[in-house]
């Protein structure tokens, strides 16, 4: 595949992903329950390839367990949305509750839609924000480039987080799915990342 058709393929991705907000009214259902929403992830640095994942971080202060609920309970009334997991941190460092939502799209394509519904003022409250925000920054053409050929040519079985790839190549300078292995090997990315370049 041609950089040019790297730069397209992720470009349709991004679109779609945008799409996707659109059509499921996500950031409006948050909004109108009185939350903060940004999006973060391979969407906000503009690195999306072919994993279908939009990550968003909602902020409410305070945050309760029914509000979550029934703001989600607003977005399942779309019936593109599939199946609707929870995890509640709220007790946890991370003082959240994780929510993961399938949306499935008109061309049959499933999507995954993570809400990280965070307490306003916590530990994580806009630290994946400047973390997007200095990596987009940190990027070259060639740099982005080798990010989005290393997760085109990654199996789609095989989920990487994408800081993963941002570390390797941006701290570590890989290039090539041999010496991403390889780097995958000796280093261990387990729970939360805290890497910024």
């Amino acid at each position: 595949m041609t950089d040019n058709d790297l730069l397209a393929l992720s470009e349709r991705t991004r679109n779609r992903a945008v799409d996707v907000i659109r059509r499921t009214d996500v950031i409006g259902i948050w909004r109108r329950a009185g939350a903060e929403v940004n999006i973060v992830g391979s969407l906000a640095m503009d690195l999306m390839m072919t994993h279908r994942d939009i990550d968003l971080h909602v902020y409410s202060s305070p945050l309760t367990v029914n509000e979550s609920f029934a703001a989600m309970a607003r977005l399942a009334e779309n019936t593109s949305i599939g199946k609707i997991e929870c995890r509640n941190l709220l007790h946890t460092d991370e003082a959240c509750v994780e929510w993961h939502a399938e949306y499935y799209d008109p061309s049959g394509e499933t999507w995954q839609i993570d809400m990280i519904h965070i307490l306003k003022g916590s530990r994580y409250d806009g630290y994946f924000e400047r973390m997007a925000e200095r990596i987009k920054a940190a990027l070259t053409d060639e740099t982005r480039l080798a990010i989005l050929r290393l997760k085109h040519d990654t199996p789609e079985s095989e989920h990487i987080p994408g800081v993963e790839y941002y570390m390797a190549v941006l701290r570590d300078g890989v290039r090539t799915m041999p010496e991403f292995k390889q780097w995958r090997k000796e280093h261990s990315c387990e729970g939360i990342i805290e890497w910024q370049p």
